[in-house]
């Protein structure tokens, strides 16, 4: 039978739309929140949390620029000495942090809030990206990397979980693409930073390096306090006991948009029955991901691992290819970026709409399958000679408008296919696991083919990628979640929610 307070509860909340409802053994919330967000008109709110947590990509992009763009200034550096395969093994200790910063910050991620770790993995990301700029060695140098790939792979969980948790349904798709093609705003500015502070006009040579990579310092330290007034997640709030906080938090967001002249339809919105606790067992996270949603799991493994070796290899090493083969002074290549970065800005933009209109199974399979064979026949020209530096730079931006809005479909996918109390660390998982296979191996395979100054080497190399993407677009095709305009819980039940008695 209910408690006295059990019932006045249940009497208060029929008028409101949203209740407690506590028994004997555990909280039990019944709650339309997620749905009160999901009805919620896109406007200043959403586009401020964009601006604040959206920034992740474009340091990434801005530090893989880098990597690339200074190439040429670290192998001529009297400090480190680098050579090409070494180029490529920073690039690969830099996605090596990233795989692990991703795994432990993305699981206390979900144990300590989003909002905890937001901050602490940008502080992390500007510290250490600051020290890479003072390294004395290449050990040094490595580490230094390493230690920033962590702060931008707990970055990753974070983020992406906080962003999908406040962005409405119907637009989820376009707002995730939208914000990770902003990486490749990271990269135009790593293009124009590189080619301008490599410049020995304006600085020592060995000091151009070193202040590339103290824009990332610069940009962090301005974007933190933009995050202060970046509530927590209700959604997280929720399955964590802290039903108060977490409806006081949605009624200040909603008087936001009735205060700027919207009206919410207070019948738009379904309930449902979570049973709060402080956190998920790891042995029950392993088990939704790998046992329950193996499926999915498939799935979101194939495209992370796909458009990981595709990227990293290609973009960690683009800097190499046009200096070895197209003899392109090392310090332009920043110029020959800023096209390509402006395709792969494009594709998610313009496409990512399509991804809630037209669904996602059919665009990532698309995208996916493009980029293939796009890569495929851009190479069997390079491997012949027939490609001018222009026309390789075109090819390149043809085949990652594509290849953008694919790479950024697989994040979409892992952050939306698996339940909210382990949506963090599914990130991190599937990052890591994808990232660690295609990401770590990619730039220093790339940079070995490379080193064999041989064209039909690095075609063999661009054959490998294309057939990862060609696989991956099959199996999206086949077994990919349809989760266009559907609320997260829709998509994947939380593990906390109880079935209505």
């Amino acid at each position: 039978m209910p408690s006295e307070t059990e019932t006045r509860q249940s009497t208060q909340s029929s008028e409101s739309t949203i209740g407690a409802d506590i028994n004997e053994r555990a909280a039990i919330v019944k709650t339309d929140l997620p749905a009160r967000l999901d009805r919620l008109p896109w406007g200043r709110f959403h586009v401020l949390i964009v601006v604040a947590l959206g920034v992740t990509w474009l340091l990434d992009g801005l530090e893989v620029t880098l990597a690339g763009a200074v190439a040429s200034a670290l192998k001529t550096s009297p400090v480190l000495h680098v050579d090409n395969a070494q180029v490529g093994l920073a690039g690969s200790a830099y996605i090596a942090g990233a795989v692990l910063g991703a795994l432990g910050f993305g699981w206390l991620t979900d144990r300590l809030g989003r909002r905890k770790l937001f901050f602490i993995t940008l502080a992390v990301y500007l510290l250490a990206t600051a020290a890479t700029a003072c390294s004395w060695s290449f050990a040094s140098f490595m580490v230094f990397r390493a230690l920033t790939g962590a702060g931008i792979g707990g970055e990753y969980a974070a983020i992406n979980s906080t962003i999908q948790e406040f962005t409405p349904a119907r637009v989820r798709g376009w707002t995730d693409l939208s914000i990770n093609g902003t990486f490749w705003v990271g990269a135009g500015i790593g293009a124009l930073g590189s080619y301008a502070l490599l410049d020995p006009r304006w600085l020592p040579p060995d000091w151009g390096w070193r202040a590339c990579f103290l824009i990332g310092a610069v940009l962090a330290l301005i974007i933190l306090p933009m995050r202060r007034w970046i509530p927590e997640s209700p959604r997280w709030l929720l399955t964590h006991g802290e039903h108060d906080e977490a409806r006081s938090i949605v009624e200040r967001i909603e008087t936001r948009f009735r205060e700027a002249g919207h009206t919410l339809n207070d019948n738009a919105t379904s309930s449902l029955r979570l049973r709060a606790r402080r956190h998920t067992p790891l042995s029950e996270v392993m088990h939704a991901i790998f046992v329950r949603h193996r499926r999915r799991a498939f799935v979101g493994l194939s495209l992370m691992t796909a458009q990981a070796f595709f990227y990293n290899a290609i973009f960690f090493t683009y800097a190499l290819v046009l200096t070895e083969f197209y003899r392109v002074p090392g310090g332009d290549v920043g110029l020959y970026l800023l096209p390509f970065a402006l395709g792969n800005f494009l594709g998610p933009l313009v496409l990512g709409r399509l991804f809630d209109v037209l669904g996602r199974r059919k665009m990532i399979a698309a995208t996916y399958a493009l980029s293939g064979v796009l890569l495929s026949a851009s190479g069997y020209l390079f491997a012949h000679g027939w490609l001018t530096v222009v026309q390789q730079t075109v090819a390149w931006m043809v085949i990652f408008f594509f290849a953008s809005a694919a790479a950024s479909s697989a994040y979409l996918t892992v952050s939306e296919s698996f339940p909210l109390e382990i949506r963090a660390l599914a990130i991190a998982v599937f990052y890591a696991f994808g990232t660690g296979l295609g990401g770590m191996i990619g730039p220093a395979f790339f940079g070995r083919l490379i080193d064999t100054h041989q064209r039909s080497e690095v075609f063999t190399g661009y054959l490998v990628g294309s057939a990862l993407m060609l696989g991956a677009a099959l199996i999206a095709a086949i077994w990919g979640v349809d989760a266009e305009r559907k609320s997260l819980e829709h998509v994947a039940t939380p593990l906390s929610a109880i079935d209505d008695a």
